[in-house]
């Protein structure tokens, strides 16, 4: 029903969905006895007693954080700040990275807001913990029962909302709504089956989407799919995630790892998901058989699978280390797993030619440019659909290579390590394509001036003040002996 939430909002969501259409809520003929929304709630209110429990066994299982359990219900983990308040919820790690900049501008250029960012992952809550500016904080989004999101506004009373993508929650935004709550949508996206899932419930999409007062959407692709779906107000000005600030790395682990690697063939896979750490582990043999000793880094999208991953590693007969268990990345190590959370800024530094997860699982993908933007050539599979925009500029550009199984993966990281000239340029275009669509924020900021200038006016600051890390500067390259594209 929505985005990639916690699964709590699924099952809560699957009751409507599978309650079906009724002919005693046909909303087109004025003999509505009970209308979506309604429905909806009476189901998540049902559901209340049982909540507790579920998200206890998820605290359990590492999918919720047991110290915290009281923010999913809408209690407050701290107190709300004075003065005017902007509500952004941003579902898991994509989204909240992609906000950040979004965030650090809004408190700049506004010194009389505060920001409240919600999130509905651990992995999420860990990635802003150490990043959120001053003047932001962060809790749990409440889970969508009608009490809970109602102890959650009693409690912030925020000023403005801003929801960054597919989070849709029923309650939550007619909650917000009704209580004279102006609410924007930022980086709107609709899945292809999001979309047939709206269509059969149009009484209660609409409702849903006129919540907002605007609608951005990541392309036009997505523009056209919510006024499908009749949002009233939709622009298509580019994808908040193409402007992110650029992931942050620790100069002495770099330079530790740089040690560790030294002339070695190495390149990466970010944000793997189940069924691609074994597509890696295939390519990985064959690119091996042309280039001895290589090192493959693997990151999954989520750190908790590390332990497991890395027994089935092992089992298949290779040599693996584990950066979450502090083992050494000695030379003989041929998959690196770095089961850690908010590094990948580390190795796409590292490495210099990155495969893009998500794409070989049909998970849509995730953003492309966090890795052009540091020096990467791109790899990746054929669904890139979370980021198609980016994936078509960097594929015009000439920067990526898209490859459909383990062969064809072996056989692009091969040929990149072996021909650096072709790297380097692929690794230009991509910074090129990526420094193209930087102006997403601006974009987003000036549409939605005139709410945040009823709450604070502008003021002008220098470049100097943002708090954006600045382009990297990237040291020479050491080329492997065997010709490889390594990085000391």
């Amino acid at each position: 029903m929505a985005g990639r939430g916690p699964a709590i909002h699924e099952i809560l969501s699957e009751q409507a969905w599978m309650a079906g259409p009724s002919p005693a809520m046909n909303e087109y003929n004025g003999s509505m006895l009970l209308s979506w929304p309604s429905l909806y709630r009476a189901l998540t209110g049902a559901a209340a007693p049982l909540v507790r429990r579920y998200l206890e066994r998820r605290g359990r299982r590492g999918k919720e954080d047991p110290a915290r359990l009281d923010e999913r219900l809408g209690v407050a983990g701290a107190a709300r700040p004075t003065g005017k308040l902007v509500w952004v919820h941003a579902a898991s790690v994509g989204e909240a990275q992609s906000v950040l900049a979004l965030v650090d501008r809004m408190l700049v250029e506004r010194p009389g807001i505060e920001v409240l960012l919600t999130t509905g992952t651990v992995a999420s809550a860990r990635l802003v913990a150490d990043r959120l500016p001053p003047g932001a904080r962060h809790q749990f989004v409440p889970v969508d029962l009608p009490q809970a999101v109602a102890g959650f506004l009693d409690h912030w009373r925020p000023d403005l909302a801003i929801w960054v993508e597919s989070e849709l929650w029923p309650n939550l935004l007619l909650a917000t709504s009704g209580r004279g709550v102006p609410m924007l949508l930022a980086n709107g996206r609709l899945s292809v089956r999001s979309l047939a899932r709206w269509r059969a419930v149009p009484g209660l999409a609409k409702p849903l989407l006129d919540c907002f007062a605007l609608c951005l959407a990541q392309d036009e692709v997505q523009a056209a799919r919510f006024r499908e779906l009749g949002a009233r107000a939709v622009a298509s000005i580019g994808d908040l995630k193409a402007g992110a600030a650029l992931l942050a790395a620790k100069p002495d682990a770099l330079a530790e790892l740089r040690e560790e690697v030294g002339a070695r063939s190495v390149w990466l896979a970010a944000s793997t998901h189940p069924g691609e750490e074994e597509i890696v582990a295939a390519a990985h043999r064959r690119i091996a058989q042309a280039h001895p000793g290589l090192l493959t880094i693997v990151v999954p999208r989520h750190p908790v699978r590390g332990e497991g991953l890395a027994e089935a590693l092992r089992a298949s007969g290779l040599r693996v280390a584990r950066r979450a268990a502090g083992e050494t990345n000695a030379p003989g190590t041929e998959i690196y797993l770095a089961d850690t959370l908010g590094e990948l800024g580390l190795f796409f530094r590292l490495t210099g030619i990155a495969f893009i997860g998500g794409s070989l699982v049909a998970k849509g993908g995730h953003n492309p440019f966090e890795a052009a933007r540091l020096d990467c050539a791109i790899l990746h599979g054929p669904d890139m659909a979370n980021c198609a925009a980016m994936a078509a500029a960097l594929d015009t550009a000439g920067a990526s290579l898209t490859v459909a199984d383990a062969d064809e993966l072996a056989h692009a990281v091969s040929r990149l390590l072996g021909d650096p000239a072709e790297r380097d340029a692929r690794a230009r275009a991509a910074a090129q394509a990526a420094a193209a669509g930087s102006g997403a924020v601006d974009a987003v900021l000036e549409r939605f001036a005139p709410w945040l200038d009823a709450l604070a006016p502008k003021t002008i600051q220098p470049v100097s003040v943002l708090r954006s890390e600045p382009a990297p500067v990237l040291p020479p390259r050491r080329r492997a002996v065997s010709g490889a594209d390594a990085r000391p």
